[in-house]
């Protein structure tokens, strides 16, 4: 009886195990992605700067300025959309694990 008590603790919480699986493994891709993010947008910052030594007229600092926002604009809409689909994968493999989550509690047939 011990036994199949403890069975059935196992099982009833392996889904919480699973569930922060998950979890972790979303936040560790979304702190890869938001890095990314970060290291190109000051990459476009640095590039900002090299070509600022070059700009010899109002018209070509505001061409270069107009280039950096458009860079930075891209980087944020890419990390966005990575993160959209990281979530929406998790939500997925949550959902997944949460519509068996009760299986261990369930009578035996």
């Amino acid at each position: 009886m011990f036994q199949d008590m403890s069975k059935k603790l196992n099982a009833s919480m392996e889904p919480f195990k699973e569930l922060m699986e998950v979890q972790t493994r979303m936040l560790e891709k979304l702190t890869r992605q938001q890095l990314e993010c970060a290291q190109i947008c000051m990459h476009s910052t640095l590039n900002q700067t090299d070509e600022l030594k070059q700009c010899s007229s109002a018209d070509e600092l505001i061409e270069l300025q107009k280039r950096y926002t458009q860079a930075v604009e891209d980087a944020l809409r890419h990390a966005s959309s990575e993160n959209l689909q990281t979530f929406s994968e998790a939500r997925e493999a949550i959902e997944r694990i949460s519509s068996g989550a009760f299986d261990a509690f369930a009578p035996e047939k």
